[in-house]
């Protein structure tokens, strides 16, 4: 795909969402159609492995271009990926966001994260499972240096009926967007303004709840040729 229809893709797309922000999924992508994207005028790039962060953006990369882990992290894999990134949407651990946090520190750097939450009780699902484990860690990060928690993020139902999808999903929305009104009353000293859900398939029912990030791939790249991952 060109420049121009890419460009055309994503000002649809913002002109639907207003003001919410536009993550571009690049999972799978070449670091040429990620550039492409960019040159489109986009500058927010989401990816769900270390391996291809490490592989497309240990270059220098534009000033201007933010990258974001919205995938599980492995916590053997943090040293790598902490001093590629500008965000970490996905800590789901107490243990995880230590490992953040020590790494952060040996690279100079506050690592802004986000919490992720599993809002529909999927098991295969990664994301803090009840309020009381979100609680503590974010009682725990008050000691931390080198992390800053910036809001919260879940993905919606994958494993459930067609025809409820939407429905389901613009529950667990509601529910995150509940939760993170919960803690930022019960933490008023911790920035929650992010609130990341939404996807190709349900961004616009994230934008009715709430979101005030959404993470799209396949609805600006295309589908997506696995063989090629």
């Amino acid at each position: 795909m060109d420049i121009d229809s890419y460009r055309s893709i994503i000002n649809s797309i913002k002109a639907r969402i207003g003001d919410v922000s536009l993550m571009a999924v690049s999972k799978t992508r070449t670091l040429e159609e990620i550039m492409a994207v960019y040159e489109a005028g986009q500058r927010l790039f989401g990816e769900n492995h270390v391996q291809e962060i490490v592989a497309k953006f240990s270059a220098p990369r534009p000033a201007d271009m933010k990258v974001h882990m919205i995938g599980h992290l492995q916590s053997n894999k943090v040293g790598k990926v902490v001093p590629l990134v500008d965000m970490i949407e996905s800590v789901d651990s107490l243990h995880l966001l230590e490992k953040i946090d020590g790494a952060a520190g040996r690279c100079g750097k506050v690592m802004d994260v986000l919490l992720e939450f599993n809002t529909s009780g999927e098991e295969a699902k990664s994301g803090f499972g009840t309020k009381e484990e979100l609680f503590a860690c974010i009682e725990a990060a008050a000691a931390m240096k080198n992390v800053r928690i910036r809001g919260l993020m879940t993905v919606g139902p994958v494993d459930c009926d067609p025809a409820l999808k939407d429905n389901l999903t613009a529950q667990a929305f509601r529910t995150l967007a509940s939760l993170r009104d919960e803690c930022a009353s019960r933490f008023p000293g911790v920035d929650f303004g992010i609130l990341s859900m939404g996807m190709s398939g349900d961004y616009m029912i994230g934008v009715a709840n709430g979101s005030t990030e959404v993470r799209i791939g396949t609805a600006i790249f295309g589908p997506r040729d696995y063989s090629k991952a």
